[in-house]
């Protein structure tokens, strides 16, 4: 496998100021995803995708890696998907006669994620799939204890008829974690991750899906990996 690694940190966060280059445990941010992509591929198949010279500069003086690409103005904005961010990467590689066989997507916002998770995901995808993605446990499991409204007002299970009584009688739940993704780059040009009818689920435990959006979720985190460095 070959892959093209993509680390997406726009500048400008809302929920946490500066999170892409903030101290977590004494490193920037970013910092954890690059340990996650050097894993796998040389420096010069990961890419930084920010339009924040100061990100680039943390990037490239904290970490050492080189920042060739710039993300276009046009893409900076929080309502820019991360197909739009991975398109344009693409076309720059493609540019710049980069080869590759798969996109790996490593958001910074999952700095618990292991180089053996990225490698695992990476064995699950196919080019006869369209991603191969981390996911844990679901909080929430729809034929058990995850509602909708009906038109009247009143709560019923999302999925069956709510006969079930334990959680561990349901069927298995799973949500994406956002950590690692790993996409048929022909799938990606085709349409939005989405759409992707064949998805391929590479496990990973809840205590090491911290997606990190708000102040306490940072917390969290940084007290997981500071307990993980503790007992090591």
């Amino acid at each position: 496998m070959n892959p093209l690694v993509i680390i997406p940190a726009r500048g400008g966060s809302k929920g946490i100021p500066g999170k892409n280059i903030k101290p977590l445990c004494g490193r920037p941010l970013i910092a954890y995803a690059i340990d996650a992509a050097r894993a796998v591929a040389p420096d010069s198949h990961i890419i930084l995708s920010t339009d924040s010279s100061e990100i680039a500069r943390v990037a490239e003086e904290s970490e050492g890696l080189a920042v060739p690409y710039t993300r276009p103005e046009a893409l900076g904005g929080d309502s820019v998907g991360s197909r739009e961010v991975m398109l344009d990467v693409m076309d720059w590689a493609d540019r710049e006669g980069i080869a590759y066989d798969c996109v790996l997507l490593l958001q910074p916002t999952s700095p618990l994620r292991t180089a053996d998770d990225v490698r695992r995901t990476l064995e699950a995808y196919t080019p006869e799939c369209d991603m191969a993605v981390t996911v844990c446990p679901a909080a929430a499991n729809p034929y058990y204890d995850c509602f909708e409204t009906t038109p009247e007002g009143y709560l019923h299970v999302a999925k069956g008829e709510g006969l079930i009584t334990r959680r561990q009688d349901a069927p298995e739940a799973w949500q994406m974690n956002g950590a690692v993704y790993a996409i048929n780059p022909a799938s990606l040009r085709q349409m939005p991750l989405g759409a992707f009818p064949r998805r391929k689920p590479v496990a990973m435990p809840r205590e090491r899906s911290a997606d990190l959006d708000t102040p306490l979720d940072w917390i969290i985190a940084e007290t997981l990996i500071q307990y993980a460095r503790d007992n090591a």
